[in-house]
This record gives structure tokens, C-alpha cells and sequence, in this order.
């Protein structure tokens, strides 16, 4: 049976991106590569600071509808219950060659 994925990437900024997939790891490997041209690339949004999963795609994008709607301060609640200290939850998904490359693309420093 196929996963969908809800998600919140944000940045060093914790602006926020909410987007859905059924591919979680790819996503995000495209975000933090910039390979997709758009908000996430031009702001830098390469944390995976959030996700929930369904099987039903249907309610992954209702779900997704329903986050962006909401106000910057119920977003931040949401992740703060399951992420209070803004960890990247993906950082242990890529190779270290990967995330190195990653740091330097994004010019960090």
C-alpha cells in the first residue's frame, strides 16, 4: 500500500514550507539539493523540521490544504509538540559526502 507524507521544511530563519509527497526521502533530498526551482531553493528551506504520513493520498492533501492555512503561530505549535528543538529530521537519511556537498552548495558561512 502506498504512504503519503505531510511536511514542513524550514531554514536557519524557521520560515516555513508545508508541501506532500509520497516519496518523503526524495523530497527532501530535492529540497536540500535545490533541484527544484521555486520558494524552498531561493530561501534556503533544507530542515525537515516536521511530517506525518496517511495511506489515503486524499487526506495527505486535505491535510496539507488545512496546514497551509493556518496562522504562522499554529504551524510553529504543531512542530513544537513533536519537535520543540527544531531538529532536522532527515539529517541521518544521506550519506556524509551528501550533507557535506549540501553545506557548501547552500554558502553557508
Amino acid at each position: 500500500m502506498a504512504e503519503y507524507y505531510v511536511y514542513i521544511m524550514s531554514n536557519k530563519s524557521r520560515m516555513l514550507y508545508t508541501g506532500v509527497t509520497n516519496n518523503l526521502e526524495r523530497r527532501v533530498y530535492e529540497h536540500k539539493m535545490k533541484l527544484i526551482p521555486g520558494f524552498t531553493s531561493r530561501y534556503r528551506l533544507n530542515k525537515l523540521v516536521f511530517f506525518e504520513s496517511t495511506d489515503d493520498v486524499k487526506v495527505a492533501i486535505e491535510r496539507e490544504k488545512e496546514i497551509k492555512g493556518w496562522v504562522r503561530r499554529k504551524k510553529t505549535a504543531l512542530i513544537n509538540s513533536l519537535n520543540p528543538e527544531w531538529k532536522d529530521l532527515s539529517e541521518e537519511w544521506y550519506d556524509k559526502p551528501v550533507i557535506l556537498s549540501e553545506t557548501k552548495n547552500l554558502g553557508d558561512g
